[in-house]
């Protein structure tokens, strides 16, 4: 214990680990002993917990093996390595202290030793496209959720090439016949390991919601449509984000194999032995600029989730699930000129025949119309069709309790104008931090008091989720769970919550038409 209070003195000197906290805090996991720290709220956090072996050498491109026990007693003071990305995404803080291809650790928030009971639990995975994105980034800190009385996990998962490459050699040296998919496969690894060892923090495995926005929301659909993930958990949040097309529908396993075929051939290999063989960094480098896809293995995929959603196939627990207003805004589509001449055109490449249809559900007669509409378009196209698609699939075959939101509030201007141009709705991810209750860690913008209303507001919702199924609650304007077709409401979060009807369903059910009507899934 000594050796753990120097290591943990030492991270604190070093600005690794906050000045406010405080060793010790010990917990028994099955692996071994572990040794956290404590915070200045009295929230026990425990950091770079490994939930897999790493997966290096013969284990790159396999499904995650159980971690090693160790010996005495494991610091889990500091976050793990971020898995193997690029630096892509600006709004990405991470404390971790770099890359590495051993990568698959998982961290903690857990409140107060509770006495006699176990509390609920959120296990959140990060966005990114599947490409970026750690459990230690400062907007997924789980104290102030723990502060609210539920255990906080946030796990790492492989992205990019080491977690979705298929390839026909990895299909066959697998006993199931699959490849690709290895960072769902490490989601589906942190969760059996929650179920295992959460009882040591105070969570109740029994208790568990699995929630993340954009790539972590695309993961949460995945896992609740995954046969392999059927009964780790007991509820799902998504943000802005489902594997439903259009948004990153899976390939079926033989074009992912082609696909990965390709790629061997780009990095200047010739076997998979060549590319096992190949360091990490080059690797990497390698993949740069392409993207890999889940695939339909037959093993974590049985089907598209939307066939399996569309059976009933997939976990039956309450979902909470919704995206921003400003998911993509008009100029995605329209360029720079919003005129309703522009938009018609528009209109007519992308609906053909049914372009009548689309301007009727979608009006564009005003400059002020088409912005709206352009936008709504802009974004059905990266993530609002897919999060609408799944809500809609688990209202009808899901069994339980659906709640749909559309978070609507502009982030305030940024303390350095110059920076950050100002938005007119919420952009894609600008609502993590008010529904995890982490304003206060991103000092980019200038929060007002509002913010921190509607943040509180949010973290309210979401908390009472986790630990009821229903984010209802004293104090709060009504969520209602969503109903079917024109009686649909959805809550609109903005600066004062509120329920209003769903003014879009006949323009999503024309987009379902006209998806199906193009591709076969």
């Amino acid at each position: 214990m000594r050796r753990v209070l120097m290591v943990a003195a030492a991270l604190v000197a070093s600005g690794t680990v906050p000045a406010r906290a405080q060793v010790p805090d010990t917990v028994r996991v099955a692996q071994g002993r572990l040794a956290g720290v404590v915070a200045a709220s009295g929230v026990r956090e425990f950091r770079g917990i490994p939930f897999a072996a790493p997966p290096v050498g013969r284990l790159r491109w396999r499904p995650p093996e159980p971690p090693p026990r160790w010996a005495g007693v494991r610091p889990a003071a500091a976050f793990a390595a971020r898995c193997m990305q690029q630096p892509i995404f600006s709004d990405m803080v991470f404390r971790s202290p770099g890359i590495s291809e051993d990568c698959l650790y998982l961290n903690v928030w857990a409140p107060p030793r509770a006495t006699g009971r176990r509390l609920p639990v959120l296990v959140y995975f990060y966005g990114g496209g599947f490409v970026a994105g750690d459990a230690s980034e400062l907007r997924y800190d789980g104290e102030s959720l723990a502060r609210r009385g539920i255990v906080v996990v946030t796990p790492n998962y492989r992205l990019g090439v080491f977690g979705l490459l298929a390839l026909r050699d990895l299909s066959r040296e697998s006993r199931h016949h699959a490849s690709g998919n290895y960072g769902f496969l490490d989601q589906v690894a942190a969760l059996r390991w929650v179920r295992s060892n959460i009882a040591a923090f105070g969570g109740d495995p029994a208790r568990v919601t699995i929630g993340g926005e954009s790539a972590g929301s695309m993961s949460v659909s995945a896992l609740m449509a995954s046969p392999l993930s059927r009964g780790l958990m007991a509820g799902a949040i998504g943000e802005s984000g489902a594997l439903f097309r259009p948004t990153a529908p899976p390939l079926p396993l033989l074009q992912a194999e082609e696909a990965g075929t390709a790629f061997m051939r780009h990095a200047g290999a010739t076997s998979l032995e060549g590319l096992r063989a190949m360091p990490a960094e080059s690797l990497l480098a390698a993949a740069s600029g392409v993207w890999f896809r889940a695939d339909v293995d037959g093993y974590f995929l049985p089907a598209t989730p939307k066939d399996l959603f569309a059976e009933g196939r997939q976990s039956h627990v309450p979902l909470l699930a919704g995206w921003n207003s400003e998911e993509q805004d008009w100029h995605t589509l329209l360029g720079d000129s919003a005129t309703p001449a522009r938009y018609d055109a528009v209109l007519d490449s992308m609906f053909g025949s049914r372009a009548a249809e689309a301007r009727r559900l979608f009006p564009g007669a005003t400059p002020e119309q088409v912005a709206e509409s352009a936008t709504l378009l802009a974004g059905a196209g990266f993530t609002v069709f897919s999060t609408w698609k799944w809500t809609d699939l688990q209202r009808r075959t899901g069994g339980r309790a659906v709640y749909r939101y559309v978070y609507a509030h502009p982030r305030p201007a940024s303390r350095d104008p110059a920076a950050m141009p100002l938005h007119s709705g919420a952009v894609h991810s600008a609502e993590i931090e008010y529904a995890l209750g982490n304003l206060a860690t991103n000092r980019v913008y200038a929060w007002t008091a509002t913010d921190s209303s509607i943040s509180a507001a949010m973290e309210s919702y979401l908390a009472n989720f986790v630990k009821t199924g229903n984010p209802n609650g004293p104090g709060l304007p009504t969520w209602p769970r969503l109903a079917a077709g024109d009686s649909a409401r959805v809550m609109v979060l903005d600066s004062t919550a509120h329920a209003e009807p769903s003014r879009h369903e006949a323009g999503f059910r024309f987009l379902d038409s006209w998806y199906t009507s193009r591709h076969h899934e």
